[in-house]
């Protein structure tokens, strides 16, 4: 099916094969996207909402999304440099990890920035069914690199739970304005 995919842009071939520079460029990216979102400003939006049954406190976000980067990079990693496959060329693979990671970084502004979460659902109910097909592409060449997607699919599943309650919860308005009306 993904021979069919037009060569996306994509990180460079390099990244990949040096497995330090895999593991770090997510986690780097994402931590740059937590911390431009002014992490206490953050928690204070996040408490101020209402939540589904479930939510986790906001300090268990950085560490567990840090982990997931670490582990999706690795996999990125081991499937490229493994990959053989007459079904998906490396090119596709990393043209589809660049456009989950792009994906995945977009989430943090749309939901804390722009204060969009009809938009930040969208963003991630894309991203869940993007990695479920790199899931399936990784097993399909390195299945260290599939279960190392696992714990990611489960966060996103999960996330998008929390995404779909808080907007629906708060009528899909989480601006500043409505949140101050509350507290």
């Amino acid at each position: 099916m993904t021979t069919y995919i037009p060569r996306l842009n994509s990180i460079p071939y390099d990244v990949f094969a040096n497995p330090a520079a895999s593991v770090l460029l997510p986690v780097v990216l994402g931590t740059a996207v937590g911390f431009s979102s002014r992490p206490k400003q953050t928690q204070a939006t996040y408490l101020a909402m209402k939540q589904p049954p479930l939510r986790p406190p906001p300090q268990v976000f950085g560490p567990v999304w840090t982990l997931l980067y670490g582990l999706m990079g690795y996999a990125a990693h081991r499937v490229v440099t493994r990959s053989s496959s007459p079904f998906t060329s490396t090119d596709q693979i990393r043209g589809l990890y660049s456009a989950q990671l792009g994906l995945n970084l977009l989430w943090m502004p749309l939901f804390f920035g722009l204060r969009r979460p009809v938009l930040a659902l969208a963003d991630i109910v894309s991203l869940v069914g993007l990695n479920g097909y790199l899931t399936y592409l990784y097993f399909s060449v390195d299945s260290v690199a599939g279960w190392c997607q696992v714990p990611y699919m489960a966060w996103l599943g999960f996330a998008t739970y929390l995404t779909a309650g808080v907007g629906y919860l708060n009528n899909w308005d989480i601006s500043e304005a409505t949140l101050a009306k509350r507290t």
